[in-house]
């Protein structure tokens, strides 16, 4: 894309989609759109409280319906487009898919303002492992191993 005005369109797209799917009580605020070569391919709406999903967030269900659409786990190549700056979930589940570029509308700190945690998760990552507010306790290190050793041996594996 040269321009804004594609990239303007499809933030366009994915604020209305926001709008509509929380308005038909699909969930909440969000709206998320996978371009590839300026093609939408997947398109998502928060379903968290619909689908009693904590992970269904509009960029995760898009990254999933972008997936199915084109038979593949990567999404190398595609841009993300949503209404709202990502939470750390999503986020690390466009860098697995290998996004290339997420654009972005309200902020963070914008869904904070409206009830939502996403700020507070992000401030939770830069915390020491003891100061979370999710206690993190490691278990059976040495049980778990031999899977991981497994794979590395595993010949045919696809790599991810």
């Amino acid at each position: 894309m040269t321009n804004d005005q594609p990239r303007e369109s499809f933030m366009h797209q994915a604020i209305a989609l926001a709008l509509e799917k929380m308005s038909a009580r699909e969930g909440g605020p969000f709206g998320a759109l996978v371009i590839r070569d300026g093609v939408v391919i997947g398109r998502g709406w928060n379903r968290v409280t619909s689908t009693n999903d904590p992970t269904a967030h509009a960029e995760v269900v898009a990254i999933r319906d972008a997936c199915q659409q084109v038979g593949d786990f990567s999404l190398a190549g595609c841009e993300l487009f949503v209404n709202c700056e990502p939470c750390p979930m999503c986020l690390a589940a466009a860098y697995w898919a290998g996004i290339t570029t997420i654009y972005y509308a309200a902020t963070r700190k914008d869904a904070a303002a409206i009830g939502f945690a996403d700020d507070h998760i992000y401030q939770e990552f830069s915390l020491p492992l003891a100061q979370r507010a999710i206690p993190m306790v490691q278990l059976l290190r040495e049980a778990a191993l031999p899977a991981f050793d497994a794979w590395q041996a595993m010949e045919d594996k696809i790599v991810y």
